[in-house]
């Protein structure tokens, strides 16, 4: 579980402020390197979210212009990260960060469902509301009840997901594999599919309407850049002590995975961007076309 804050003794020439806030071993200027992109990858991916939420009121198409199954699959992906986060016992700030995923994807999933509700003329908004504060709640007790039983765990997984320093390993993450190593790999490689196949219903979505009116694509860049870095993160930070290159990389291979294949799908989202820019109708014009679709169905 690393040392105590601010306990050198086991990492010479180590960063005092990489030990007091991360608890984690920075010994040079590689591995600084690499808390620092693992912070501003966290910082992307938190603030990700923001833009859609803009563009979903701006636009009012949001349940058209996003794929349910895009956001399902964002929100497996954030729920096993948050599951992991707790095998792991990992450090306050990557759970509080592993919550905060899951909760922004709600209130995602909730907006999705609140215009899908509003431009079918439904009177579900109060439902929709009502299901996302009990959704809000019970995360936030499944949270304070998982954080009061991983207190009392001894032998946590070696699971990191998408945390800052999904690097550190103990002792036991020199052997080639414990079982808690082989649990955290399951789930990592869960979690990165998810992350993968998520992006496949948005591309088809974006394809069939010949238009991304409705989807920000802030909320893509920043994800974007926040896979990059993290994938660098992971890349730059320096094998444990008797661990090789390739070894080091197999242990992390889901999330490199997960991480990198992505960015190339959201490479993909970027030129259907470009794509269908031009000629595209006002936000308005389509709005009014979407509903009239609709009316006609």
């Amino acid at each position: 579980r690393g040392l105590p804050p601010g306990n050198l003794s086991d990492c010479p020439n180590g960063s005092r402020w990489v030990m007091d806030v991360f608890n984690e071993c920075a010994q040079d200027g590689r591995d600084i390197a690499s808390v620092v992109l693992g912070l501003v990858s966290i910082f992307c991916f938190a603030a990700a979210s923001f833009p859609q939420f803009y563009q979903a009121c701006k636009t009012g198409v949001m349940d058209q212009a996003l794929s349910i199954y895009f956001l399902l699959g964002w929100l497996g992906g954030d729920l096993l990260n948050l599951i992991g986060s707790f095998l792991a016992d990992q450090l306050p700030l990557q759970v509080y960060t592993a919550v905060y995923y899951v909760l922004a994807d709600l209130v995602m999933l909730s907006l999705y469902c609140y215009y899908k509700a509003k431009n079918r003329g439904g009177g579900f908004t109060a439902l929709i509301n009502a299901a996302f504060v009990f959704l809000s709640l019970g995360t936030v007790s499944t949270v304070s009840c998982l954080g009061r039983g991983a207190a009392t765990v001894q032998d946590p997984a070696t699971f990191k997901g998408r945390s800052l320093l999904s690097t550190h390993m103990d002792e036991a993450g020199l052997k080639p594999f414990t079982r808690s190593e082989i649990i955290g790999f399951t789930i990592g490689s869960i979690s990165s599919v998810l992350y993968l196949c998520s992006r496949v219903p948005q591309i088809y979505t974006n394809y069939k309407r010949k238009s991304t009116i409705g989807v920000s694509y802030s909320l893509f860049a920043l994800v974007m850049l926040g896979n990059l870095l993290y994938g660098l993160s992971v890349l730059l930070k320096n094998p444990e002590p008797g661990q090789s290159e390739g070894d080091y990389v197999l242990h992390h291979l889901p999330w490199l995975v997960g991480s990198l294949g992505v960015l190339s799908l959201d490479v993909v989202i970027s030129f259907q961007f470009l794509a269908y820019r031009r000629g595209r109708p006002g936000t308005g014009e389509e709005r009014s076309a979407l509903l009239g679709e609709q009316g006609d169905g």
